[in-house]
């Protein structure tokens, strides 16, 4: 039969371990956000390209410097950019399944551990 000290140390690994997934849950959370913002944002981009005449202007801000650039050149641009950013969401969610499959395993894990080390000072308890 394991020790009080022996859960006690379990429980406290495993709890460094699940919070270590929340972390990691947590920058893939904060990255699909950023990902979803800058898809929303090119979308907006390409719904106001397919609206320029075919012989409007289009102009690309290069550092402090406006650059005109040729109408299906920037439209190829921005599809480009939208076919990039919506892979990326997908292996990000990906990703967060992933870690959620983590963290689930652990809270059981954590779980089961609670259950013992209660079951030790319980049994301690009743002995003095």
């Amino acid at each position: 039969m394991a020790s009080v000290e022996k859960v006690q140390k379990q429980l406290q690994s495993e709890l460094e371990k699940f919070q270590g997934i929340q972390k990691d849950l947590q920058k893939f959370i904060s990255a699909r956000q950023r990902l979803e913002a800058q898809l929303n944002e090119n979308k907006v981009v390409e719904e106001e390209l397919d609206v320029i005449e075919p012989d409007g202007n289009v102009y690309k801000l290069i550092g402090p410097v406006l650059v005109k650039q040729d109408l299906e050149e920037a439209k190829q641009t921005v599809k480009k950019r939208i076919e990039y950013i919506s892979a990326e969401l997908k292996r990000n969610d990906t990703s967060i399944k992933e870690v959620e499959k983590k963290r689930s395993a652990s809270q059981e894990i954590l779980g089961k551990l609670q259950q013992q080390y209660q079951q030790f000072l319980t049994k301690v308890a009743a002995k003095a």
